[in-house]
């Protein structure tokens, strides 16, 4: 397992949300591409999240450590995401924030999607208009400050991240 120890007095205001968010996300998410929560336990001073453990890391290192990854293991990764993704999308939620460093490895090469704290619901448009998440692998229409389909957002950053899987470095530098 692993655990995230929050204490209480050192978070901003701000991020209580993003953390009820990401624990809302966990809590309804059951898949194999998608980290598992176990429990949390909410003490007087401090707060902790306890997931499952992905002993190989983030994505971001492997790519770091190898310069580049294989055609098979980046089409291995690649599918677990669009598998994780769609997943999520199904269940009318956006992820608007994947990136290499929020997706982690298992020992048997098990891709797991993290950090929901950016997520939100799909309105029944479709369209979201609040930017965020990291700037290298965001939509052109989240750049520009227009309303942006969240579906086509996440495809957008995945294939930013297949890119950097095979590259070794990002498309847009």
């Amino acid at each position: 397992y692993a655990m995230k120890i929050f204490i209480k007095s050192e978070i901003p205001e701000m991020d209580y949300a993003f953390i009820e968010r990401e624990l809302q996300f966990l809590k309804e998410f059951t898949h194999d591409n998608i980290i598992k929560l176990i429990d949390t336990i909410d003490k007087d001073d401090k707060y902790f999240i306890i997931t499952e453990y992905c002993e190989n890391g983030e994505l971001f290192n492997m790519i770091v450590d190898n310069v580049r990854l294989s055609c098979d293991t980046a089409a291995s990764f690649y599918y677990q995401l669009i598998n994780g993704l769609e997943y999520i999308h199904n269940n009318n939620t956006v992820h608007r924030d994947i990136k290499p460093e929020n997706l982690l490895i298992k020992h048997n090469k098990y891709l797991k999607i993290i950090d929901f704290g950016l997520s939100n619901y799909l309105p029944e448009d479709g369209l979201l208009e609040t930017p965020c998440g990291s700037p290298s692998y965001a939509s052109p229409e989240m750049i520009s400050g227009n309303a942006y389909d969240g579906v086509k957002h996440d495809i957008w950053s995945t294939g930013v991240v297949l890119y950097a899987m095979l590259c070794g470095y990002l498309p847009f530098g």
